[in-house]
């Protein structure tokens, strides 16, 4: 296990206060995010079982007990060869603790599957369904000592990701192979499940294509997730290939202002819609409007990107800075003909200052 026993266990007899204060008598956790928040190590396919009181249960396949019980806190670890004993297993909890509202995680993630919401509610067709998705970002939001440290630690890692970026980027190389160097100094560097993504077009989310090359002018962005203990890093760079152009000269001067005004607006207790506003104001000053994709900030932990997600959450962005949130800014790029302009870093917000953490 990763860490204290003491500081998971505290965080999961908080979230059993905060179900008792919602009359929520038990969650069933199956996105993996949260599941590593509160049993301290990664398994896919994961089945945490959370009662308003008592001890909390995880499923883990046949085979798998032992290994788990050595990697996280929880001694209650019950095995399953075939999925129906894994639903009947939660059925049967379900039943044996006499609950009536039962809480569910439905946010943007992998593991937040429809169709097992879809089950659940087959087999339980008398039970009232809650979702427990703001119970858990607003406790992952605001991150411990514990988890700045590895922050911090994946920020390092993310600064190595990005030196190899530099010397991959070469005319005529396919966005493959960069991301695949990238991958390998981060791999090499400790991180067990990097996020690259590597763009030589216009694209906001770049996933690597193995037919999309380095042109001799131009730009190429690349976006970097390291991982640290499962705590994330985010940060990207664009650099220039060749002759960049005058458009791409001023874009890229755009960006670095706007930078510094985020940063100087990102302070705790102001809304993020606020620093949003006078962003958006800035660009369309400098001619960049249409350019500019909305949401200049999100949160960054467990995963790349959580709450408060401003680019596709739209009511996130009344969020208040708070210390202790870890911030990306500036998350949007400006999209240009010639390429998406971006220059993004993991921040600490400390009460009277933000900490670089990449």
């Amino acid at each position: 296990m990763r860490g204290r026993e003491e500081i998971f266990k505290k965080r999961v007899e908080r979230f059993q206060q905060l179900l008792r204060e919602n009359e929520i008598d038990g969650a069933v956790i199956r996105t993996l995010s949260t599941f590593i928040y509160f049993t301290g190590t990664k398994w896919l396919r994961p089945s945490l079982l959370i009662p308003a009181e008592g001890e909390p249960k995880v499923f883990v396949v046949k085979g798998e007990a032992e290994l788990f019980r050595q990697k996280s806190w929880i001694e209650n670890v019950v095995e399953f060869q075939k999925v129906e004993d894994l639903m009947a297993g939660i059925v049967g909890w379900i039943h044996r603790g006499g609950m009536s509202r039962v809480g569910l995680e439905f946010g943007v993630e992998r593991d937040a599957y429809l169709l097992f919401l879809k089950v659940f509610e087959r087999l339980n067709p008398s039970i009232e369904i809650v979702d427990v998705f703001g119970i858990t970002a607003d406790m992952r939001m605001i991150k411990d000592e514990w988890e700045l440290n590895n922050i911090r630690k994946a920020g390092k890692i993310a600064q190595k990701g990005m030196e190899a970026a530099e010397d991959a980027i070469k005319p005529g190389r396919s966005e493959l192979e960069i991301a695949a160097d990238i991958v390998r100094e981060l791999m090499l560097n400790g991180s067990e499940d990097p996020k690259v993504y590597v763009s030589t077009t216009p694209r906001a989310h770049a996933e690597p294509f193995r037919d999309l090359r380095v042109p001799d002018n131009g730009v190429v962005t690349v976006v970097i997730g390291a991982d640290w203990n499962h705590y994330y890093a985010n940060m990207a760079r664009t650099f220039v290939v060749g002759e960049s152009g005058e458009r791409v000269r001023r874009a890229i001067k755009a960006k670095e202002e706007a930078y510094r005004l985020a940063l100087e607006e990102t302070k705790v207790g102001v809304s993020l819609a606020s620093v949003e506003k006078k962003l958006a104001g800035f660009f369309k000053e400098k001619g960049f409007a249409d350019a500019y994709l909305a949401g200049y900030t999100h949160s960054v932990g467990l995963l790349i990107e959580e709450p408060p997600i401003t680019t596709i959450v739209v009511p996130q962005r009344a969020t208040k800075v708070q210390e202790n949130m870890t911030l990306a800014i500036i998350h949007p790029p400006l999209m240009i003909p010639e390429g998406a302009i971006k220059h993004e870093d993991t921040y600490i917000v400390r009460k009277d200052r933000l900490e670089r953490a990449t």
